[in-house]
């Protein structure tokens, strides 16, 4: 059975981007090493440290599904038709994609749901016994809100950004992680690990 993991870059105050959708000084982390990170099947290269190299690598090898919402979706323009990582990529909407963006990419790995919860389960369709990702904000919240989530991936910057996209979006309430499994030190970044508690 799949697993199901919620991931993001996130400030010491837990946002993910800035009121405007900017994430700053979140992604510098992405640029300051001398290691090539390769993000597949969309070929984005970043340069990043040794340390983030082999904690970011193989997670992103991992992924054979992404989930994202539709804010996301639009403020991306669907990354071109290549998920960030994983094979397939599965937007919850309650609107059809655009006509226009489908014609552009018709080849495009793309899945809507109406629903967390469909897009959830359509994606675990997709990855068999594999591993989802979730996109921390609104959508990752509600996800882990409906106890959908079993592990949780931050990739923690040391930047204060005081307002913004909060990680665990609008979820309210006390769930328990287990203790980091794992806790990486890079350059500018400390990449954490959790397994959440059933």
């Amino acid at each position: 059975m799949a697993r199901v993991i919620m991931q993001a870059v996130v400030s010491v105050d837990g946002f993910i981007a800035r009121p405007d959708d900017s994430v700053g000084p979140l992604f510098d982390w992405y640029v300051n090493g001398d290691r090539e990170l390769v993000a597949r099947p969309s070929g984005w290269t970043f340069r990043v440290s040794e340390a983030s190299l082999g904690y970011v690598q193989p997670f992103w090898d991992a992924v054979d599904v992404t989930l994202i919402g539709r804010h996301l979706f639009d403020t991306t323009d669907g990354w071109d038709g290549k998920p960030a990582a994983g094979d397939h990529l599965v937007v919850v909407t309650h609107r059809p994609l655009p006509p226009e963006w489908l014609d552009a990419h018709p080849d495009a790995p793309f899945h809507v749901a109406d629903s967390v919860e469909a897009g959830i389960a359509r994606a675990k369709e997709l990855a068999g016994d594999g591993l989802v990702c979730v996109t921390a904000g609104d959508l990752g919240g509600q996800a882990f809100s409906a106890g959908l989530v079993d592990e949780v991936a931050m990739d923690v910057v040391p930047v204060v950004l005081g307002e913004g996209v909060r990680f665990f979006g609008s979820h309210t309430g006390t769930v328990l992680l287990d203790d980091p499994d794992q806790v990486v030190q890079g350059d500018r970044v400390l990449h954490l690990h959790y397994t959440v508690r059933r």
